[in-house]
């Protein structure tokens, strides 16, 4: 398959081509992120005359000259229309108005007949890109003489700007999710840890995860157009995905949960316990999270507590029994994760701060200290993503196609000692008994 050989021969962080081959199943559609089918096959099922698509690449200066490689039934015909280029800014609106990305280095009409099953490549006209750093690939359909628009396999571009050009070419369009982890002593009886996350974006498919542990993860999301949770999860001492044929005995169990909060088993990333609270969390406030543990045996109970700012009161969503634990807090991380595709292009920032750990015997002491990591999407894919601390926070973004510098793998970032202790915890009952 076409696809497949333009992956196995251009993957790698910087392409040293004068033509490049970027693959239809790294684009995004625009406005209706879910409006057309991107897949390994191409992009299909392509049919709204107001909807775009979109490549982000990272080249220099130079010449481009790009072609679009399509299907179109027999028979039929359209007039496409591309344009390349502009600056991607931090303020970028959804949509394919395309002035507000910045300076457009051209755009082309191109027309193109229907060959059935055979590829019909499409030739636009040649630009000049003035400026060096991310620019945008938009693709519109002026007009077509049947009721199918094409389908598109690949984008072919060729010229100077190619040269150290930098695309992601996997089918995996998410952004790379960036990782804080906060270090502490190996002999420290960490009983809570306490943080505190401000969303500066909220695209749908974003989760930011607030208070990380070796046994699980807390945070909130943005799971449709319409609803937001809060998640907290424990998993299970057994491996593989399937839920079902984890052995009693290795199964995370509910101790209790808070009002309002839906609990069930989960798959398909490991398996465990999870519960979930519907909550209209809004970016640029600041949201409080508590995680407890408690040695119950060769056991261990997890508890997560969410601060409701609206009542003014410290809300349970969930405690679990883990097995094959008996250990408490260790591994404390937080993170910027993109989990839907579709929205891949879009800008994640959140800060946390005020981090603080508190021991089996009562003291707290503040974290200042985070590392910086990210998964294999952002050692060679995708290079959109940074991390640095701001006063009492660490900042933390990933995707948009921003221009700038990334952080690099293992950076160490320490904040100001800011922020209160948190003390007089009035904190609801959870050992459900």
């Amino acid at each position: 398959m076409l696809s497949c050989l333009i992956f196995c021969a251009l993957r790698g962080p910087a392409l040293q081509s004068s033509q490049i081959e970027v693959p239809a199943f790294t684009a995004y559609g625009v406005p209706n992120r879910d409006g057309l089918r991107v897949s390994a096959d191409g992009i299909q099922n392509w049919a709204d005359p107001n909807e775009a698509i979109q490549w982000h690449g990272y080249w220099k200066k130079g010449t481009l000259k790009p072609t679009l490689n399509v299907r179109l039934p027999e028979g039929q015909s359209a007039q496409l229309r591309i344009t390349i280029g502009g600056q991607v800014g931090v303020d970028r609106a959804a949509g394919f108005t395309h002035d507000r990305y910045g300076t457009i280095a051209g755009a082309s009409t191109a027309s193109v007949k229907g060959k059935g099953d055979e590829l019909v490549s499409v030739p636009f006209d040649e630009v000049m890109i003035q400026n060096q750093g991310y620019q945008v690939i938009c693709v519109q359909a002026i007009a077509t003489t049947g009721p199918a628009y094409p389908s598109i396999e690949s984008l072919t571009l060729s010229g100077t700007a190619t040269d150290g050009a930098q695309f992601n070419l996997k089918e995996r369009r998410n952004n790379a999710s960036v990782h804080l982890s906060y270090p502490i002593d190996k002999d420290d009886q960490v009983a809570w840890f306490y943080n505190e996350v401000t969303p500066r974006t909220d695209p749908l498919y974003t989760y930011y995860e607030v208070c990380g542990f070796s046994r699980g993860y807390f945070g909130i999301q943005v799971n449709s157009p319409t609803e937001r949770r809060i998640i907290f999860s424990v998993w299970d001492a057994g491996s593989g995905d399937d839920p079902s044929k984890v052995p009693e005995g290795l199964r995370t169990k509910l101790i209790a949960k808070g009002e309002d909060v839906e609990a069930s088993a989960f798959g398909n990333e490991g398996t465990g316990g999870h519960s979930h609270a519907v909550y209209p969390w809004v970016k640029d406030a600041t949201y409080r999270f508590l995680v407890g543990a408690k040695v119950d045996g060769n056991a261990t109970i997890y508890t997560g507590y969410f601060f409701d700012p609206e009542q003014k009161k410290w809300m349970l969503i969930a405690s679990f029994r883990a097995p094959k634990d008996g250990k408490l807090l260790r591994g404390l991380y937080s993170f910027d994760e993109n989990f839907g595709g579709s929205t891949g292009d879009q800008e994640r920032r959140a800060e946390f701060g005020n981090q603080w750990i508190g021991t089996a015997d009562g003291d707290w002491r503040r974290l200042v200290q985070a590392k910086f990591s990210h998964d294999a999407t952002g050692k060679e894919d995708r290079l959109d993503y940074a991390a640095k601390a701001i006063g009492g926070k660490f900042s933390l973004r990933t995707g948009g196609f921003l221009d700038e510098p990334k952080t690099d793998f293992g950076a160490i970032l320490i904040r100001d000692q800011k922020g209160e202790q948190p003390k007089d915890l009035k904190l609801p009952p959870a050992d459900g008994r």
